[in-house]
């Protein structure tokens, strides 16, 4: 009962953005950014307590906060190159060995982290979202099988920059474009489309990079201790 009611609350949580997102820009509701921007920040607490409910042991947060740690200094690091990040990448690592709902924190912590240096604003809750959204989508597409080929992981990868940029580019053309007109969301959309080609260009190639070594060591250390979401793959014993 407790595993249904909390694949209820992720589904709500997932999914209250993109639809508050369509409604607002369907509506031309006005301070469509404000109250968007509500629904982003109850959707990630939604999700957060959903997380708690299913009373994670300290252990199990580590590899999400080191993980996070880590996507946050690599965006630092490559700050230079424009779009050019691993956060999404690192997130699906995350999602593929330890389970959805970490996939999901990583991305949306490095987000939070990482802005401490490049600046907190509005935009921060869209992009804790996106990027956790990446993650999440990463290990429930891992939970398949999928992410074991090339080709899958590469296109996922790709896929993750490109929807970034999709619900990133949507909230700026609710929030500062008015009136909303379709022809001014085209001229958004293709405005940004170089940066997030590029965005999802740098995650396939973290991704080939990255993902086959680290999830070998990652799935060592989560075997060892026992580690992930409680309903990802087959439940284990940490080895003595």
């Amino acid at each position: 009962m407790r595993r249904v009611t909390s694949h209820i609350v992720e589904a709500v949580a997932i999914g209250a953005v993109p639809a508050a997102l369509a409604a607002c820009a369907a509506a031309g509701v006005e301070q469509a950014a404000l109250l968007s921007m509500a629904v982003a920040v109850l959707s990630l607490l939604l999700f957060f307590a959903g997380y708690e409910r299913g009373r994670p042991r300290l252990r199990d947060t580590m590899p999400v906060a080191v993980l996070a740690a880590l996507a946050a200094a690599g965006r630092i690091l490559f700050a230079p190159i424009p779009s050019f990040k691993p956060v999404a990448a690192i997130a699906i690592i995350a999602g593929a060995v330890f389970g959805r709902r970490s996939g999901f924190l990583v991305g949306a912590l490095a987000a939070l982290a990482s802005n401490f240096f490049f600046g907190q604003g509005p935009w921060t809750p869209w992009q804790m979202y996106a990027w956790g959204l990446a993650g999440y989508l990463g290990g429930a597409l891992a939970a398949t099988g999928a992410l074991d080929r090339t080709p899958v992981l590469l296109g996922y990868g790709f896929l993750s920059g490109i929807l970034y940029g999709l619900i990133l580019n949507l909230w700026s053309i609710i929030g500062f474009y008015h009136p909303q007109t379709l022809a001014q969301a085209a001229l958004v959309y293709a405005a940004a489309l170089p940066f997030d080609v590029v965005h999802g260009i740098a995650t396939a190639l973290f991704l080939a990079v990255l993902y086959a070594p680290w999830k070998r060591k990652l799935s060592r250390v989560k075997r060892k201790y026992a580690l992930g979401d409680r309903d990802h793959g087959k439940a284990e014993k940490p080895l003595r």
